[in-house]
């Protein structure tokens, strides 16, 4: 082992300060057990001696499409705001390994970016200094157990579970080009809802996410990870799945021995330690490429099956995003030029939302112009998302939306989520604020959190009651 580099290792670590002798006191001693398990993780990475420690966390400056990376040289941590400042520590950046990780991304397609947060972003965005407490908790036990050497500071992206799998790829592919032995640190904690007294509430769920975690890390298979329900993990109130899933990436198309060395939930907060040894190739653990596989066969199935309206929104934008040129309705969609509807187009990736843009009236003179319209818009416009890239066509799941007439109701008694849409609007001085929300979405089974979610995107505050209501249908096309 001592002749080896790349990732050598991986620990899974939880850290709530608590367990900190000098902020927990004798709190801590309900947590002994986590303690003892970072103690004994961190005796058996530093006798690995791994020139650097990458540590992954879910607190630092969290970005929707990249992944973070502190920029300063030196690398600065307390626990002061825990009422702990004696509990400080400092390390050199590993800038070279964490500018080999940014161009790894930028080799790879596929790859999300890596943003360098350095001085000047800190001021810019009011972002505070020094490493988090999701960062120097893990490492204090680590500096304990006599690793001196250098560290990357990575924190998680609100990404695709697939997107957060490669980049812990492109994390081990840096880790080899360099010759650098390094060990990779996922820092989160699990459910903080196991108990009536839980930080985040109770929601009898947490314990599964939990026990589904535990299990992935025992068995060193992150499948069941990257294909998570989204509605499990958001039940859960978790900060450490996406920081383990990037931890799996970086040991990707390895052989991975696994031990779990604790498990508790002490506070109604999960707490799991594990140690993760990679050994040799196996090509039947590159999980990324066999995930690609599948998306692309489901993709090309989809595409078979399509309907006009679909085809014609995909042809759309993708003619748009390669050439910049926008196409004319054809033969096969002569049904739509004698129809004109609102209509939205929805694009998904990795069975996640990745733009949807449309109207609820009719703009064009035909429907087929309102489904080009949008579905170009649907993934160049939404300011919620970057422009779709031509990289991403492939990956993309597409669905129309055509809209019926808006009719006013009464009241909330005449609304249902998974039938109808619903359209918000309140008069202001800048003229009406309105908001949409089309029907049967995922995670919206109820009306008033239909309502809610309309009043927010218009704009609307969620106790105004002096708000008009409209329904209408949609004619759902895949």
């Amino acid at each position: 082992m001592d002749g080896a580099f790349g990732v050598i290792v991986a620990g899974l670590s939880p850290h709530p300060p608590v367990i900190v002798p000098e902020v927990g006191g004798r709190d801590a001693l309900a947590a002994q057990s986590t303690a003892n398990a970072l103690k004994t993780l961190s005796s058996e990475i530093a006798g690995l001696h791994p020139e650097t420690i990458v540590v992954i966390g879910p607190h630092g400056p969290v970005l929707r499409d990249a992944i973070a990376c502190t920029a300063e040289r030196r690398l600065t941590g307390d626990l002061s705001g825990f009422g702990a400042p004696q509990v400080s520590l400092a390390f050199d950046n590993d800038l070279e390994l964490a500018g080999e990780i940014r161009e790894q991304a930028r080799a790879t397609p596929s790859a999300t970016a890596l943003v360098m947060v350095g001085q000047d972003e800190r001021r810019t965005y009011q972002l505070s200094r020094g490493l988090d407490h999701g960062a120097v908790v893990p490492l204090c036990f680590l500096k304990q157990a006599g690793f001196s050497g250098r560290l990357v500071n990575l924190t998680m992206g609100f990404l695709p579970h697939l997107e957060l799998y490669e980049f812990g790829t492109v994390v081990a592919r840096a880790a080899e080009k360099r010759g650098r032995r390094v060990a990779v640190i996922a820092s989160g904690d699990l459910s903080h809802r196991l108990t009536r007294d839980a930080p985040a509430g109770f929601h009898p769920r947490g314990k599964d996410f939990d026990a589904g975690i535990m299990a992935s890390v025992r068995a060193s298979d992150p499948s069941a990870l990257l294909h998570m329900d989204e509605d499990l993990v958001q039940d859960a109130g978790e900060c450490g799945l996406r920081p383990i899933i990037m931890m799996f990436g970086s040991l990707d198309g390895r052989k991975v021995t696994s031990r779990v060395l604790s498990y508790e939930g002490p506070f109604g907060v999960g707490y799991g330690v594990a140690l993760l040894l990679p050994g040799e190739r196996d090509a039947s653990r590159e999980f990324a490429r066999a995930w690609r596989e599948d998306e692309a066969d489901q993709a090309r199935k989809l595409r078979d099956a399509q309907s006009p309206i679909v085809a014609l929104a995909r042809g759309s934008l993708e003619s748009w995003v390669r050439d910049g040129r926008r196409i004319s309705p054809g033969p096969e969609h002569a049904g739509l030029l004698g129809q004109r509807a609102g209509a939205f187009v929805s694009l998904k990736k990795h069975g996640r939302l990745r733009g949807c843009i449309g109207t609820t009236e009719p703009t064009t003179k035909n429907l087929a112009e309102e489904v080009i319209q949008n579905a170009i818009s649907a993934g160049t416009q939404d300011t919620r998302f970057t422009p779709v890239e031509p990289d991403e066509l492939d990956s993309l799941v597409c669905s129309v939306d055509v809209l019926s007439p808006a009719e006013p109701v009464s009241g909330m008694n005449d609304l249902d989520p998974k039938v109808y849409g619903v359209i918000v609007e309140k008069p202001s001085r800048r003229g009406a604020l309105r908001g949409l929300l089309l029907p049967d979405l995922e995670g919206i089974d109820t009306v008033e959190k239909q309502v809610q979610i309309a009043k927010q995107k218009a704009g609307i505050r969620p106790a105004d009651q002096d708000v008009k209501l409209y329904r209408f249908t949609v004619t759902r096309y895949h």
